[in-house]
């Protein structure tokens, strides 16, 4: 069950965009949504070119499987970047398309359900609602494969191959599963109040139930979320995928260019890793060779695989300490993964740190 309470909110929601982007210490952020966290090697491209040509080169990846760019001096000229790689097909929803969805897409060995194409049809049903729009920035949708590497996320409305659930609670109903979630996103405007989250409206899950004309069942166990990983994955099919982890979840624009010399397209996962799928085995390998010279983790034992950090100074003005530098100075000194996923921070809002057993680490001035 998604652990989130609210007393009440006492600010407009702020999540940044692309169109409208967050005032940070190191200039402006701006997210970009992608569904599922599919990028194509044309849009992947687009982005690192902007953080470099109009950012500070670093382009971040989210718990959310989006991306970050940050610093940029030209928000305008960005988003029409954006715009034309095809990665803002509405301006009203841009905010609001927060979808994540299992990495395999149904082919690793607990897939049940080929995830992608549902994926695909959420996000125009989504975005074709115009009331929509005015979801909070941080409502998040999930569809997982059976695998329950995305239901352990704590999603607001999830997709299972056993039904929806609705902030971890089971609905019981029938209908097309994604016009059901859709209908759940709508009901939720119905019951919010001032909340961002299902999760945190008394008794929301079962007034959300009782306006779709359904009911609730016993909440299913919260599966525990994945443990991080970097090198070649199985496939069902006899084909594997390769997963590849950017130190601390950040890429610079020739990183983003390499993987998109080698791949037509790249899944974004919620645990800042990056897969390429559908691999013949001795392709993976070269794959895999090719990328690590630009500094990906490509193997389980790297001492970057488990690691992550938030932003630090100079790019957060709450943050007490160089985080980043201070991670990565830390990761210097250890010759394997750590056996407890770690990460790093600058500030007790501890911003970045994943889901599940975790040492907490601190950067200080």
């Amino acid at each position: 069950m998604p652990d989130v309470r609210a007393a009440g909110r006492s600010r407009a929601d702020a999540c940044p965009g692309a169109l409208q982007t967050h005032g940070a210490a190191d200039g402006a952020l701006a997210r970009v949504r992608t569904p599922g966290g599919a990028v194509s090697a044309s849009r992947l491209r687009t982005v690192g070119v902007a953080a470099r040509e109009l950012g500070v080169d670093v382009v971040e990846l989210t718990s959310r499987a989006n991306l970050q760019v940050r610093g940029v001096r030209d928000p305008a000229a960005l988003a029409e970047r954006l715009a034309a790689a095809g990665l803002l097909p509405s301006a009203s929803h841009e905010r609001v398309r927060n979808i994540v969805a299992s990495p395999l897409g149904g082919r690793g060995a607990r897939g049940a359900s080929a995830t992608d194409p549902l994926v695909t049809a959420l996000d125009v049903a989504l975005c074709g609602r115009p009331r929509l729009a005015g979801l909070p920035g941080r409502f998040l949708f999930a569809l997982d494969d059976g695998s329950g590497d995305v239901a352990s996320l704590g999603a607001d409305v999830t997709l299972t191959p056993g039904g929806v659930l609705l902030a971890g609670h089971r609905l019981v109903s029938s209908g097309d599963p994604v016009a059901v979630m859709i209908a759940a996103a709508e009901a939720f405007l119905d019951v919010r109040g001032d909340a961002w989250r299902l999760a945190e409206v008394p008794d929301g899950p079962r007034r959300v139930a009782d306006l779709l004309g359904g009911t609730l069942a016993d909440a299913p166990r919260v599966p525990a979320p994945p443990a991080p990983h970097a090198g070649l994955v199985e496939q069902r099919d006899g084909l594997v995928a390769l997963e590849v982890v950017p130190p601390l979840g950040r890429l610079s624009g020739t990183q983003a260019e390499a993987l998109a010399d080698i791949a037509d397209e790249v899944r974004l996962t919620p645990w800042r890793s990056i897969v390429l799928r559908d691999l013949r085995r001795d392709d993976a390998h070269r794959h895999a060779d090719r990328l690590r010279p630009y500094g990906f983790a490509t193997d389980p034992d790297s001492p970057w695989v488990g690691v992550t950090a938030c932003t630090g100074s100079p790019g957060c003005a709450k943050s007490e300490g160089d985080v980043q530098g201070a991670a990565r100075r830390w990761v210097g000194g250890l010759s394997r993964a750590p056996e407890t996923p770690v990460h790093w921070t600058g500030c007790d809002r501890n911003c970045g740190m994943p889901r599940g057993p975790v040492v907490l680490k601190r950067a200080k001035r």
